[in-house]
This record gives structure tokens, sequence and C-alpha cells, in this order.
């Protein structure tokens, strides 16, 4: 297998077309790739194809396009769907790097003779001396690092993928990258929005896309008194305040859900903190459990701050006992374990 070799996933968008830049100047034969995921999506349809494409006719690398339409369907919506079926908040970009990315591309690579797989991710990875294994880490760019969103990689895979933003800090300076080299995307826009709910409405994508339907409820404190109604669960999350349309002498704020009684639950600010949570889901990169308590750093959603914490796991869960209170700690997204600048793995927040 040629060692140089490697596949990059291609979105059409500034981070992964500078990605194949730097991989091709630092000597690796690339190959581009675009996965179609989701037809009329905003990281994949006929202008992020043609985009990706022009860029590697630039830079003189092959490009080619996979369906993988049905998979992600299964591994990536239906999760979505089932999760706000199920009063969970999903991080869909999390199950699209675990099955798509670090999965089927992976196996594609594989099939292409290609040593490794590369993302314009800003992540990092590299062979610690400390550890004596390949780790998973921050990468430079601060608030700009993605590093939660991968915690779900098998780790067997970290040896074999190259993130080449890793050391960059400033988004800026990929933009200048671009420019430099002539690369038309240098001023695209970035992607905000989940990319199959284009528009930001996933209220409405559910609507149009599940048996997820307006059912109308009470909103209920934490004592079981009606406050108020709700037009269904799924038009809520935790620590919502705005749009409750109930009145009220203190703040009220969503502090959850009763699925079978078809309720939402408020209450004030101060109910909204947690000192412990339990994780499943698990995926350890660093150990194979953690079968003492170990002190970390958690992150409990991808724009939170990282907060200091202890961990101990019991069979398929792992117990998270913060050393301050956290606020509106949401079931379905991930819990992301760090000691100091490396993952040591994550899972999904159960309560």
């Amino acid at each position: 297998m040629d060692n140089k070799k490697v596949l990059l996933g291609m979105s059409g968008g500034v981070d992964s077309s500078v990605s194949a830049l730097l991989l091709k100047q630092q000597g690796y034969e690339v190959i581009g790739t675009t996965l179609e995921l989701f037809a009329g999506s905003s990281c994949c349809n006929v202008n992020t194809y043609l985009d990706a494409k022009n860029v590697c006719n630039s830079i003189g690398i092959p490009h080619f396009t996979y369906d993988y339409k049905k998979e992600f369907r299964r591994y990536v919506i239906d999760d979505f769907i089932d999760c706000y079926s199920n009063c969970k908040t999903p991080n869909p970009c999390i199950e699209c790097n675990k099955y798509m990315k670090f999965g089927f591309m992976y196996e594609k690579a594989k099939e292409l003779g290609c040593n490794y797989i590369a993302t314009g991710h800003y992540a990092k990875t590299e062979y610690s001396e400390k550890y004596q294994k390949w780790v998973l880490k921050k990468s430079n760019a601060g608030k700009k690092d993605q590093s939660y969103v991968l915690w779900n990689m098998p780790k067997e895979l970290i040896e074999h993928v190259l993130f080449p933003l890793a050391d960059y800090e400033d988004k800026e300076e990929i933009r200048e990258i671009a420019r430099k080299n002539n690369l038309k995307v240098a001023n695209k826009p970035d992607s905000e929005d989940i990319c199959f709910v284009p528009d930001g409405n996933y209220k409405k994508f559910l609507e149009t896309n599940s048996n997820i339907k307006p059912k109308i409820g009470n909103i209920v404190n934490s004592k079981g008194e009606v406050l108020g109604k709700h037009t269904g669960l799924y038009n809520y999350t935790i620590g919502q305040r705005k749009g409750l349309g109930i009145s009220n002498s203190v703040p009220l704020f969503v502090l959850g859900f009763n699925k079978e009684k078809n309720e939402v639950i408020v209450g004030e600010e101060n109910e909204l903190y947690k000192k412990e949570i339990l994780v499943t889901d698990i995926n350890l990169l660093l150990i194979d459990e953690v079968s003492e308590e170990i002190e970390v750093e958690v992150k409990t959603r991808y724009s939170a701050k990282v907060a200091k914490a202890k961990i101990i796991q019991d069979g398929k869960y792992i117990k998270v006992i913060f050393d301050e209170p956290q606020r509106a700690i949401t079931p379905g997204q991930s819990a992301v374990f760090y000691i100091e600048d490396t993952l040591l793995g994550g899972g999904k927040i159960l309560y």
C-alpha cells in the first residue's frame, strides 16, 4: 500500500480545498472525493461537486463522487428523527463523521490503495510518547477547534487520519492561502446549518420527513402544576426561555420532557443546573476503560467551554461529576472528555 496516498473528503468549501493544496505540497498523492449524502443539502449539491472538482482540476489531482445517500439516510437522518421522537437533541455531524467520513470513506480509501484519509476539520493527530500511541488532539484553532465532533472515530483509524489545518489558528489564514493560490472558493462563506436542513428549519424537516407532527400538550412545573399548552415536544429545547407562551413572576425555562404524558417541564433558572450526568454509547480513544476515577475536562456541547470533572465507568455507562454544576445539560448531545489537549473519548448524554 502506498504510504503517501490519501483520500481527502471535499465539501467544496475553503477548508477542504486548502487541505488538498497543503497535502499536495507536503508530497502526498492526493485523491479528492465528495460523498453524495442528501439531495439538495448544503454540503452535497451541484455547486458543491463543481467547486470541489474545479479546485482539484486547478491543483492537478483527481476528484471522484460516490453515492452514499441510502447510508446517510440510515445512519444520520434516521438517528436525527429518532432522537427528536425520544425527546433528545441530536448532533448529526457526529454521526456523519463516525459512519460516513471515518466509516464508508475510509473503506473507499482502502479500495483505492490509500493509507490515509483526510478532512478539513480543525483537529490534530500525532504519535504521543507519553501514551505510546497515536492520539487525537485539539488543534491550534481555539474556538474553531472541531475535535469535539470527532470523538466517535474508531481509535484504530487515528494513525490513518490527516488534518492538514491542525496548526492554523485563524480562518483568515486559510482564506489567504486560497487567494494566493487562485482557488475560486477563497471567499465562499462557511456553512453553519445542519447540512440536510439548509434553511435552518429543523421542525419543518421533521414534520415533512417523519411521523413527528404537532401534538398539543401541557406545560407543567416540576410539581406537576399545569401552566400552559405546548405545540409539540420537538418544538422545545432544554434551557429555552422565549416562546413558551406563559407568564410568571420570575422567568421560566424548559427543564425537560415527559414523553408518556406529552408534557414540557419548566422551572426557574437555578433548576437548570446539574452536578452529575450519565453518559452512554461510549467511545474511548486513549484507554480501554475508565477503571478508576479520572480528573478530566468535559465539553457538553460544541459551543460550550470545558468544565472540570471526575469520571468513572460502570459497564456501558460513564458517570460524570462536575466540580461546578453545569447549565442546561441536554440528553442526546455529546459529552467529550479531554486530558489537557488530548481527547480521552466521549459518549452521548443519557440524563
